[in-house]
C-alpha cells in the first residue's frame, strides 16, 4: 500500500485489483456529463427479456443489445447520434490502470457504463464481443460497495468473491482476458457521490 491508500492485489494470472487507483479524479461527474448527452437505459437480450442493469456509452463504439445480438454501434439507438467523446480523465485512467496492471499502451476505443441499484446483480459472463482481445478490460467501481466475482475461462472453474468499494479498480487480460466475471446483487445503501447506486466504467478495444 503506498501514501494514497492504494495497493495492487493480484488474483490470478493476467487479473489484478488496484485497490484505491481511482479516487478523487472527478470521474461522477463526467458520468453526468455522458448520461445527460446518452441516457441510461434497460437494452434487452437477443432473447427479449430486460437486462437489469441501465447502461449508456461513451467513445467511438458503444455496446448495444436487443432482438439482434450483443455487438459494438458507433451511434445511440435511442437518437441515431454518435455516442459522447471519451472524457480524457477517462482515456487516462484506464490507460494508466492497464500499465499499472502490466499491460502497456491501452487505448480503448468503448467505454459501457453501467448504473446498478439496490437488488439488481450482473450474472456471470465473458466479454467476448470485442475485435481485439488482445487488449485488456479495465473496469471502475464508484459508488456503493459491490462484491466482485470472478472465476476461470472455463465455466465450470471456482469462482472466488472479491468486495469492490469505490475508486477500485480491475484489470484482467493476457491469459485471464475471458475469465468469467459478475457481480452479486447490489445490497442496499447510500454513497456520497452516487446515491443509492453504484456506477461500474468497463474500458474496451472494441475495434
Amino acid at each position: 500500500m503506498d501514501l494514497f491508500g492504494q495497493r495492487n492485489e493480484p488474483i490470478a494470472t493476467g487479473a489484478m485489483i488496484l485497490r484505491g487507483f481511482a479516487l478523487d479524479l472527478g470521474l461522477v461527474a463526467d458520468v453526468g456529463q455522458v448520461s445527460d448527452a446518452a441516457p441510461f437505459r434497460h437494452f434487452q437480450t437477443p432473447g427479449g427479456r430486460q437486462i437489469g442493469v441501465e447502461m449508456t456509452n461513451c467513445g467511438a463504439l458503444g455496446w448495444v443489445s436487443d432482438r439482434r445480438g450483443y455487438r459494438y454501434e458507433p451511434h445511440d439507438p435511442l437518437t441515431d447520434r454518435p455516442w459522447p467523446r471519451m472524457p480524457q480523465a477517462f482515456r487516462e485512467l484506464a490507460r494508466d490502470a492497464a500499465a499499472r496492471a502490466g499491460f502497456a499502451d491501452f487505448a480503448p476505443d468503448a467505454c459501457l457504463i453501467n448504473r446498478y441499484v439496490p437488488g439488481i446483480k450482473m450474472g456471470l459472463h465473458q466479454d467476448r464481443d470485442e475485435g481485439d482481445m488482445g487488449a485488456p478490460i479495465v473496469s471502475v467501481s464508484l459508488g456503493l460497495p459491490a462484491t466482485f466475482q470472478f472465476g476461470g475461462t472455463d465455466r465450470r472453474d471456482p469462482v472466488v468473491r472479491h468486495p469492490l468499494d469505490h475508486g477500485d479498480v480491475v484489470v484482467w487480460g493476457g491469459p485471464a482476458r475471458l475469465a468469467w466475471h459478475g457481480v452479486l446483487t447490489l445490497k442496499d445503501g447510500a454513497h456520497p457521490e452516487t446515491g443509492r447506486a453504484r456506477i461500474n466504467l468497463t474500458f474496451r478495444k472494441a475495434a
